[in-house]
């Protein structure tokens, strides 16, 4: 509805924008920066490496639990997002098991290497404009909280940009198994 609202009535926009919290826009500044740092290449912690799943992981869930929840079919709509995101991680993990080109690991300092990458943004982008977008649809249409087909597919594309972020995290982690004892032995020789 909101984009054949937006196609046959543009200046509606306006309001939508004009209407959104303050903090929407805030939360949208700060997941700017978090993306757009990882569109340079950098070196990052361990614990640092594994915010931004964390953080976005939490905004799914939250965003099909606010939306959803309510509404009864919150256990299928989070089961719907898990089975999404797990096959979408194993699809990415089998087309690509391990981490970019470039991409070293520091047993020592505990901290990766990583080239710069605009995927992290477009994903992080993925997912707030799916919750802004859903949250319009809702204000306009509030019976679709209620609507199971509306949110398996909103679980489902949740699930498919969490899959990509955790088959990210994963290649990261592997990394780092795989030379933490290499950097062990090499530390104390």
């Amino acid at each position: 509805m909101l984009f054949n609202l937006l196609i046959q009535q543009p200046q509606v926009l306006g309001q939508i924008i004009q209407n959104t919290p303050f903090w929407v826009w805030a939360l949208l500044t700060g997941l700017l920066g978090l993306g757009g740092s990882q569109i340079f290449d950098r070196q990052v912690s361990l614990v640092r490496a594994m915010v931004m799943p964390v953080a976005m992981t939490g905004l799914s869930v939250y965003g099909l639990v606010s939306a959803f929840g309510a509404s009864g079919p919150a256990g299928a709509v989070l089961g719907a997002w898990l089975l999404a995101a797990a096959l979408i991680a194993a699809l990415a993990l089998w087309f690509q098991p391990t981490a970019p080109k470039g991409t070293h690991y520091a047993g020592s300092s505990r901290s990766f290497y990583i080239p710069g990458s605009a995927m992290p943004l477009v994903l992080i982008l993925g997912i707030f404009l799916t919750k802004y977008f859903v949250g319009v649809e809702l204000a306009m249409q509030p019976a679709l909280a209620g609507d199971g087909g509306f949110a398996l597919q909103i679980a489902v594309l949740y699930g498919v940009f969490n899959g990509l972020i955790a088959a990210r995290s994963w290649r990261l982690l592997r990394l780092a198994r795989e030379n933490a004892p290499r950097a062990a032995t090499t530390a104390s020789a």
